[in-house]
C-alpha cells in the first residue's frame, strides 16, 4: 500500500524515515556514513532544508527536517538518488 501523498508547505517540520530494499544493509561502515553526511548537507544548502536529527542505522536511517520552501519531494529526490549512485 502506498503512502498517502505528503503535505508540503513552508516551514514544516518532517519525520523521514528511509530504509533499504528488502531491509539490506544501506551502510557497510563508517566511510558510507561520511558520505551519507556530505552528501545530505549538500543536499539541505541547494533546497534550504533545516537538519535538526538523524539516526543511522545500518539499514534505514531517521531525520528531522524543517522546509523553508515546499521541496521535501525534489529534496529528498535528490539526496537518495545522489546517495544511491555514489555507491
Amino acid at each position: 500500500m502506498a503512502r498517502p501523498i505528503r503535505v508540503e508547505y513552508p516551514g514544516a517540520w518532517y519525520h523521514v524515515t528511509c530504509r533499504g530494499n528488502e531491509r539490506k544493509e544501506i551502510f557497510s561502515d563508517d566511510l558510507d556514513r561520511v558520505k551519507f553526511l556530505a552528501i545530505l548537507v549538500k543536499s539541505a544548502e541547494l533546497y534550504g532544508i533545516e537538519v535538526h536529527a538523524y539516526v543511522l542505522m545500518d539499514n534505514h536511517f531517521y531525520l528531522v527536517l524543517m522546509s523553508r520552501q515546499p521541496n521535501l519531494k525534489r529534496f529528498m529526490q535528490r539526496f537518495n538518488t545522489a546517495y544511491t549512485a555514489s555507491e
